[in-house]
């Protein structure tokens, strides 16, 4: 398991959070709630890049999810050890591949399933997953065991292509998002373009959509340098077609 240079670099985002940290289940989550009507029985499972729920960006995008009407649960998938944002990473004295090693899979779905039982019990009939980078990973598993009605991934890493691909297009029942960037080791144009391949031309048919932002690198739906403004119409063009998406699909 790897991530690319483009995973551990950004930009740090300018705002005041506005929603609250929580217990649920054990696990520490960052929730931010609709002020005013929200979409009753359902919740965005959003699922973070290796920075986690408390890095300030991630924050900041849950928050604006929830201004469109939708309630947003960050759950710590990474056990309270996320990548420091002001890592020295690209010395190298901070050991990625020793942190990656930490943090598979198996250490993740414990962390998921106890989110899902709690809200399960608390009356949410329809869970959307909308994963960035490392949790993208996560998000099309959930699909795989058809445990959320929508599927979002931004700039996903981890994914084994074709395999994941016409994995999902024989069991996935969620309508899925894929939002691209141009420079992307690791969704690169080849695999964007098996993407459309195997998911497209209607061929998965309970929806399949994908953007592609010119000027943007891997990264950018949350970290990018908005001061670049192919960067900044990326970013925003992400999260305007993720709720779109949401919107139309997850009814």
């Amino acid at each position: 398991m790897s991530l690319c240079a483009d995973c551990v670099i950004g930009v740090r985002h300018e705002g005041t959070p506005e929603g609250t940290f929580q217990d649920i289940s054990g696990v520490q989550c960052y929730v931010a709630t609709p002020s005013g009507t929200s979409k009753e029985g359902r919740v965005i499972l959003y699922l973070t890049d290796i920075f986690g729920p408390t890095f300030v960006n991630h924050q900041l995008l849950a928050d604006d999810f929830a201004r469109n009407g939708y309630r947003v649960v960050i759950p710590d998938i990474l056990n309270g050890d996320p990548v420091p944002t002001d890592a020295p990473l690209s010395t190298g004295e901070f050991d990625l591949t020793s942190w990656l090693s930490r943090h598979g899979q198996e250490t993740v779905w414990p962390v998921i399933a106890k989110i899902l039982s709690h809200y399960k019990y608390s009356g949410i009939r329809k869970v959307a997953a909308v994963g960035f980078c490392f949790g993208a990973r996560t998000a099309i598993d959930l699909a795989f065991q058809n445990m959320v009605s929508v599927c979002v991934a931004s700039q996903p890493s981890l994914w084994k292509v074709p395999d994941d691909l016409q994995r999902y297009l024989a069991e996935a029942k969620a309508p899925l998002l894929i939002n691209c960037a141009e420079t992307d080791n690791m969704f690169p144009k080849e695999a964007q373009e098996k993407a459309d391949e195997i998911l497209g031309g209607g061929k998965y048919t309970p929806g399949y959509e994908r953007t592609y932002w010119e000027g943007c690198t891997h990264g950018f739906a949350v970290r990018g340098d908005i001061s670049d403004p192919r960067v900044k119409a990326g970013k925003e063009g992400v999260f305007k077609a993720s709720v779109e998406f949401l919107n139309k699909y997850w009814v």
